[in-house]
């Protein structure tokens, strides 16, 4: 039978969806939304594509039709999604990466979160002992921090796929060519972004029209950014972190490409900050529940810790005898508990000791679920209250960190999955922070700039607090359960620290 897939296209209010693939064997995929209201189904051989968007999902599948396994599909549709969905992902951010090797069963994650660059200071949002507005920071060259995309997709691809760059862009850069009507949703998120954009001369060009943003129906087209992808596909990653991209990317942040009567704060982004940019490839995360064994994304995402942790806490509930609102109850005090934890102890694990094995111990978790009270809301004093993790590590000597506030996040990423014929999988998301991330599109090649260094908690002391190299902690969660060894759904979401809800809360509802 010939590869051949359906899908469908599903963006909620503020585009918290997930994308779900549940396989029926071992080449064959089914797609479910979890609700109680029944839903299309997906059914093929040969692969199976998950996107926010029809042209990036026919990206991947284009791609597995033609020889591509799992992980070439992915970045074919994250490439996509740059043209597409720009203004919650695109070249200039970063993200996380869940791969599962179906021939080694064997999971591998890739962090290519981006990172502060070296002249970046633990003070860059802090004024006279205050946090700066929120604005402020995010509309500014501080905000940016190293990307890290083109890094990943490089690591990604020479380890794992089987084709080369010029192969996997080619779809993206048709689209970026070709053009592509401006649907109702494009303009939405677009008019979201409209006065940011506005602050910007490249920015303005690109994504407005007098002023405004790109009306419904409007033919839109990014030859630069097909430039851009052109000049990688021909010239790999070191044509993105060196020479004149990697030049132009510096000068965006440093001299922010203001229109008339706009000031905002430079960063202080350097050529050295790109070349010496790393990918890093990490150990998962792993928990069981409820049969299931279920894998995530490690730090400097706290997503797989922290879902894994509130999954933790609610094996401790017969959920399956219980009415429906104490179900949703119990869900929300057990993520109340896991992210007060993750709040006060999780950070960048090159830069931070970050109590892993004692969040994930299965003897924590029923400490912390004590604490519920199956009938009743905790008090705000006692969820926000971290517990202490370090009796359930092998060294139990390292002291309580404060527990300060959580950073603000904006719900603005991008989530896709994919598998293959081979039954590989990738769970994949990735980001440029918010709407628009910074604002500032690279002048000449048609790329946003992150603001992802806004993810930092600008108040000290605190695990995630800025540093120079540092990578920002992140909610990020790709997932892939199995059951009796072998992959039964994978999911995933954008929505910023709302991701490890809708993760968490996909996962009860399916299970």
């Amino acid at each position: 039978m010939s590869a051949s897939v359906a899908f469908s296209r599903r963006r909620l209010s503020q585009l918290i969806a997930c994308s779900l693939l549940l396989p029926l064997s071992l080449n064959a995929f089914a797609a479910n939304k979890i609700t109680d209201q029944k839903t299309p189904e997906m059914h093929g051989r040969g692969g199976a594509a998950a996107t926010i968007n029809e042209y990036a999902t026919q990206s991947a599948m284009h791609v597995l039709n033609h020889g591509g396994n799992a992980i070439d599909a992915a970045v074919a549709a994250a490439a996509t999604l740059g043209v597409t969905d720009p203004f919650s992902c695109g070249i200039g951010g970063g993200g996380f990466m869940l791969i599962y090797l179906a021939k080694e069963k064997r999971f591998i994650t890739l962090d290519h979160r981006e990172t502060a660059p070296q002249g970046f200071r633990s003070d860059a949002f802090m004024r006279d002992g205050k946090e700066i507005a929120w604005e402020d920071a995010v509309n500014s060259g501080m905000s940016v921090g190293v990307p890290g995309t083109v890094r990943g997709w490089d690591e990604a691809l020479r380890r794992y796929g089987s084709m080369s760059f010029k192969k996997v862009l080619a779809p993206a850069i048709n689209v970026a060519e070709k053009g592509f009507q401006i649907t109702p949703i494009f303009h939405h998120l677009n008019q979201g972004a409209a006065e940011k954009f506005a602050r910007y001369s490249s920015s303005s060009a690109l994504y407005l029209h007098q002023g405004k943003a790109l009306p419904v129906g409007f033919h839109f087209k990014n030859p630069d950014l097909a430039k851009t992808y052109r000049l990688i596909a021909q010239g790999g990653v070191n044509a993105f972190y060196r020479g004149p991209v990697a030049q132009a990317f510096v000068n965006t942040v440093n001299r922010p490409p203001v229109n008339a009567g706009v000031s905002v704060v430079a960063g202080k982004m350097s050529l050295s900050d790109l070349d010496n940019y790393e990918a890093r490839w990490r150990l998962p995360v792993r928990t069981t529940y409820r049969g299931l064994e279920v894998v995530s994304m490690g730090l400097p995402s706290s997503g797989g810790i922290t879902v894994s942790e509130a999954l933790n806490i609610l094996e401790n509930f017969e959920l399956d005898k219980l009415p429906r609102e104490q179900v949703e109850h119990l869900y929300i005090e057990a993520a109340r508990l896991a992210f007060a934890d993750r709040n006060a102890y999780v950070g960048d694990p090159e830069y931070v000791e970050v109590p892993v094995q004692g969040l994930l111990s299965k003897d924590y978790a029923k400490q912390r679920a004590a604490l519920i009270n199956p009938q009743q809301a905790m008090s705000r004093e006692t969820a926000a209250a971290a517990g202490d993790p370090y009796g359930f590590q092998q060294d139990p000597s390292i002291p309580l960190r404060p527990s300060k506030k959580m950073q603000e996040e904006r719900k603005h990423t991008t989530h896709l999955t994919v598998s293959d014929r081979e039954g590989n999988i990738v769970s994949y998301t990735y980001t440029i922070e918010d709407w628009g991330g910074n604002g500032m599109v690279v002048p000449g090649y048609g790329f946003l700039l992150n603001n992802e260094l806004t993810d930092f908690d600008f108040t000290i002391p605190h695990p995630n607090i800025p540093e120079a190299g540092k990578r920002p902690r992140s909610s990020i969660s790709p997932v892939i359960a199995l059951k009796d060894g072998k992959p039964v759904f994978t999911v995933g979401s954008p929505g910023g620290s709302t991701i490890i809800t809708t993760v968490l809360q996909s996962i009860v509802n399916h299970v």
